[in-house]
């Protein structure tokens, strides 16, 4: 598990190869992150916005941006966790991911960014 600390919100990441959604043989690999954000400071924050960048091992980048995560903005109390799974594909066996989280603490309605840790997208195979 990858972990960061930004202005009292912890970012953790976990990966899942999905070999049952990928299909190596037209360069397509699909890879499944749990993450887990936990506000360890001590006012509510919100997650307003992302801003994702994916790599390929080819070069290949590619940015993505929008609001919330998986359709929610979620409000996160001192003390709690928000966790969410989603999805990226890439062409191929191995990648990163990297971002931010636009976020706004609720007592005086500021924005600060969250730092996403780069974490590494493999299949398994090619770990030996």
């Amino acid at each position: 598990m990858i972990t960061t600390i930004t202005d009292g919100v912890k970012v953790s990441v976990e990966t899942i190869y999905q070999p049952e959604y990928s299909n190596p043989a037209n360069d397509h690999y699909m890879f499944a992150y749990k993450i887990s954000i936990e506000n360890v400071g001590h006012n509510a924050v919100q997650l307003m916005r992302r801003h994702w960048e994916i790599f390929d091992s080819n070069g290949a980048k590619r940015e993505v941006e929008g609001e919330g995560v998986v359709g929610q903005q979620p409000v996160i109390e001192p003390g709690s966790t928000h966790e969410y799974v989603s999805g990226c594909n890439l062409k191929t066996d191995m990648g990163s991911m990297k971002g931010q989280y636009q976020m706004v603490r609720l007592m005086d309605d500021a924005a600060f960014d969250v730092q996403i840790p780069e974490f590494y997208l493999v299949a398994p195979y090619r770990m030996n």
